[in-house]
This record gives structure tokens, C-alpha cells and sequence, in this order.
């Protein structure tokens, strides 16, 4: 049996927290009238563009939160698709930041949260746990 790394386990917690998230938004936006609704006070202009998209929206994020899932998962048995999995999900959530920036001008937000994917799209990238992901 190969040596699971500290960084994949640490990164599967934290694609895991984001499928139990998108899953928790996701019945909000397509459950509406529920106790769920009261979390969109914590973020109003996140919740105005999530309702601007409709019932798409909460069909969209079941799908990341799937990903983020089975990537969770597959991080955790060391599979190959998985890292290639979770490289995406990072890369395309810094792209949306690096675009965040422009679009809300909140540079500090939009900065940490770059880092924090390019942190973990890093992580992967390093030789012992690439190592780990060979066949």
C-alpha cells in the first residue's frame, strides 16, 4: 500500500467541506421558502446573482459539489482522474477570483482567494504527491 501524503488528505477535507457546502446552497436555491434562506444574509450579493440564475443555479452547483465530491473520494484512494479533478476545480475557482477582482473590485478577497487555490493547485503539483497518483 502507497504512503497517502499529508497534503492529499488535507486537500480532500477541504474538497469534501466544499461538496457539503454546494450541497447545503444548492437545496437553498432550489428549496426556497426554507429555514436554508436565512444563510443568504450572510452574503447578499452572492445571493442576488444566485437568484438572478434561477433554479439553474442550484442544478449547477449540485454538479460542482458532485465533483467535489468524487474528487474528495478519489484524492483519498489515490486515483489519477482524481488529482486531474481536483487540479481543475482549483484552477477554474482562482480563474473566478482573478475575474472577481475586476468585476467587484474587492482586490482583497479576490487576492487571498487566488493564493488559497494556487496554494492547493501547488500542493498538488509537487513531486511526492505526484508520486502518490502514479499508477
Amino acid at each position: 500500500m502507497k504512503h497517502r501524503p499529508g497534503t492529499v488528505r488535507v486537500i480532500a477535507m477541504f474538497l469534501f467541506a466544499a461538496a457539503a457546502i454546494a450541497a447545503v446552497v444548492a437545496a437553498s436555491l432550489l428549496f426556497p421558502g426554507t429555514a436554508l434562506d436565512r444563510l443568504w444574509d450572510l452574503n447578499r450579493p452572492a445571493a442576488a446573482a444566485f437568484h438572478a440564475l434561477g433554479p439553474a443555479s442550484g442544478v449547477l452547483l449540485l454538479v460542482v459539489g458532485a465533483a467535489a465530491l468524487a474528487g474528495a473520494v478519489g484524492l483519498m484512494r489515490g486515483r489519477r482522474w482524481a488529482w486531474w479533478v481536483a487540479v481543475v476545480l482549483f484552477s477554474v475557482d482562482g480563474l473566478g477570483d482573478a475575474v472577481s477582482v475586476f468585476a467587484t473590485g474587492n482586490w482583497l478577497k479576490s487576492a487571498a482567494g487566488l493564493m488559497i487555490s494556487g496554494a492547493f493547485v501547488y500542493s498538488l503539483c509537487r513531486k511526492g504527491v505526484m508520486r502518490f497518483f502514479e499508477s
